[in-house]
């Protein structure tokens, strides 16, 4: 018994010093000040490519989109998402038959 409460404390003691971190980010505003550098990028983009067809400039929308997207897929994020895949399908066969079993005993078969 003495082992399963220092498991429990120790989740406890995990659990709470993750709310604080995200407390503290969110009282800092960290959020918001990465959404704002986003669409203060964005907003001097659309001022660039309003420049650019005022002065009669051959304009791609690829010019002025900010590709700073990384891929942060390995092995064991992409075998996770084959993983999650399985489950799901298997989850919702078995979630249609039992449902499609449910509907046949309350529908009336006459």
């Amino acid at each position: 018994m003495k082992k399963a409460n220092k498991i429990a404390r120790n989740i406890l003691i995990i659990l709470f010093i993750l709310f604080i971190a995200l407390y503290i980010s969110q009282s800092t505003g960290y959020y918001d000040y990465e959404t704002y550098k986003k669409t203060a990028l964005t907003k001097e983009q659309i001022k660039k490519f309003e420049e650019d067809v005022k002065n009669g400039k051959n304009v791609s929308v690829k010019d002025y989109l900010d590709d700073t997207s990384r891929d942060y897929s390995n092995k064991l994020s992409d075998t996770g998402l084959k993983v999650s895949k399985k489950i799901e399908r298997y989850s919702k066969k078995a979630i249609e038959t039992v449902f499609g079993a449910l509907s046949g005993l309350v529908t009336d078969n006459e």
